[in-house]
């Protein structure tokens, strides 16, 4: 079994073991015509090139895959790979791309084009001709399947401490492209390369809609002003309705310039999509995202298939999920949410990272020890405008042999200029910062999900407010589904521990998977497409990247 991290790039896939590949391969006792064998030895010469060389190019594009190809032609004895037909097949699948939100020019679209039109001049049909055509037809399936499996865009190369990189367990790489030559249709075989998640599919069915409301002219933008709310007339309210007819929300045809109990629903519905609270005012915030353009919205949904295609390969079974930006945590049974919480994610200047790991256990009534970059920023400088500010919060002086200081015996003065020589513990309680329970992963970012006894800030509904862990609405109840025991870990079992005030720590039966992610686009209602504000800023950086020119990336 060989398996293949994200990290390998194209031009790594070399080391794969290539078996004979029979489609379009003649049997060593067939005869073979004198144009033939000048193809052959045209691919020879370039796969020479591409394994000795400083690389391939042809028609003035670069071939990519390089090592991977030399093994493929090297196998065949040089012979072409793809049969009558073919061509047409992979550049349906070519073309498709846009469908992914991809540029179909990183699979050679127009140059294949170019060259498919020219070799139907016999004149043109020379061996070297056909033979580069073969390559690049190849360089551009090994292109498109690998953005499909990985994406086009490093995650790493946009967050350092990106820790999903995946694996391909129990089928050889060149299987895939075996696959992909055997098969009656290479379109739809390198189609079957798109994630099978559901969410993917509807990221697909979302992109072609915006495209085709583009396409029908868009919407214009609500003109400024005061609110708009039930009672209102005049010319912003008609403005309002054919905005909210253009993306679903309203009935076409329900025209008017009256704000009447229906287009009072209608701005409700558009609300819940776009992460607002739905009180059905087309206020402030909801005419800045009713005025969105939509080539934004497109861009926005080609951003989040990118993300998908990172992750939504290996995402299934049981586990949890984060959603950063729609400051929710849904639990997964068998692929399918089960349940679902508010949470409370970090500031903007303190984002809630994005990872992989298992919860191990739960702490109820746990301590806190004030983590490094609190402690500095927020907890030394409080301590010396306001000696009171420990006491008051339950919080201990923890000198290096874990015995406790007296907190006006330091001279708090000298911090945080100077090394900190204690530690800072808050005794467990309702004040403590974490709550009545907390759930540890394994992590470099010191991130956890726990308890907060900041409840109110549930009820906001853009819900950014801690310093990077996450704040869970029902930590009680989350307990109670992790440990999945009702005898031993019922409601009132749960209960009555935390009621004790005593710290313990319970193991979970089996390590859950936690993910952490950030989308700006909510695909998980059949039918419903969700948009939310991008509360870090992470669109625009990957929106640039997969907007570039195809380039390979160090995938570690």
């Amino acid at each position: 079994m060989c398996t293949r991290r994200r990290g390998l790039v194209l031009a790594t896939i070399a080391s794969w073991t290539l078996s004979t590949l029979a489609h379009g391969q003649e049997s060593p006792a067939a005869p073979r015509s004198p144009q033939r064998v000048a193809v052959e030895a045209a691919i020879r010469q370039a796969v020479e090139e591409m394994r000795f060389g400083d690389g391939l190019e042809v028609a003035d594009r670069r071939i990519a895959a390089g090592p991977l190809l030399a093994d493929l032609y090297e196998e065949r004895g040089f012979a072409p790979v793809w049969g009558v037909g073919d061509d047409e097949s992979i550049l349906r699948a070519v073309e498709a791309s846009v469908e992914d939100g991809l540029d179909p020019e990183d699979y050679h679209r127009s140059a294949l084009r170019a060259m498919q039109r020219r070799l139907r001049d016999p004149a043109v049909r020379t061996p070297t001709a056909l033979a580069g055509y073969d390559l690049l037809l190849s360089d551009a399936v090994a292109r498109r399947v690998y953005h499909l499996e990985f994406g086009k865009v490093s995650a790493r190369d946009l967050d350092p401490h990106w820790n999903m990189t995946r694996e391909i367990d129990d089928l050889e790489p060149v299987v895939i492209l075996q696959q992909i030559v055997a098969a009656d249709s290479a379109e739809s075989a390198i189609l079957a390369h798109r994630p099978p998640h559901a969410i993917y599919r509807r990221g697909l069915v979302a992109l072609a809609r915006y495209r085709r409301i583009r396409d029908e002219g868009g919407w214009e933008p609500v003109p400024d002003g005061p609110k708009l709310e039930l009672g209102a007339t005049g010319p912003r309210v008609t403005a309002l309705r054919a905005r909210l007819a253009a993306t679903g929300d309203l009935p076409r045809g329900d025209e008017g310039g009256a704000f009447d109990s229906g287009l009072e629903q209608a701005v409700e519905r558009f609300q819940a999509r776009h992460g607002l609270e739905a009180d059905g005012v087309a206020g402030k915030g909801t005419l800045a995202e009713l005025n969105v353009p939509v080539d934004a919205r497109i861009d926005q949904i080609r951003v989040n298939l990118e993300r998908a295609r990172w992750v939504l390969h290996d995402l299934s079974g049981d586990f949890l999920l984060v959603d950063i930006a729609g400051f929710e945590l849904r639990l997964f049974r068998d692929d399918q949410i089960v349940w679902t919480t508010r949470v409370q994610v970090g500031r903007p200047f303190r984002a809630t990272p994005v990872f992989r790991s298992r919860i191990r256990y739960l702490d109820f009534n746990p301590t806190w020890t004030i983590p490094p970059g609190i402690l500095h920023k927020d907890t030394l400088p409080a301590v010396q405008r306001d000696p009171t500010y420990l006491s008051e919060r339950n919080i201990r002086v923890i000198d290096g042999d874990g015995n406790e200081v007296s907190s006006s015996a330091v001279d708090w003065s000298r911090y945080p200029a100077a090394p900190f020589p204690y530690r800072l513990v808050q005794d467990p309680g309702p004040s403590n910062a974490l709550g009545l329970v907390k759930f540890m992963f394994p992590n470099e970012h010191l991130v956890f999900l726990h308890d907060t006894p900041s409840r109110g800030l549930f009820d906001r509904t853009e819900r950014a407010f801690s310093s990077g862990c996450i704040r869970v609405e029902q930590p009680f109840e989350l307990a109670r589904l992790l440990l999945n025991d009702p005898q031993e870990w019922s409601a009132e079992a749960i209960t009555g521990v935390v009621d004790s005030r005593e710290t313990r720590t319970v193991l979970l039966p089996e390590p859950e998977p936690v993910i952490l992610l950030y989308w700006t686009v909510d695909l998980v209602q059949e039918g419903r497409v969700g948009f939310k504000r991008d509360l870090y800023a992470r669109d625009a950086p990957l929106l640039e990247a997969l907007s570039e020119d195809f380039a390979l990336h160090a995938r570690p």
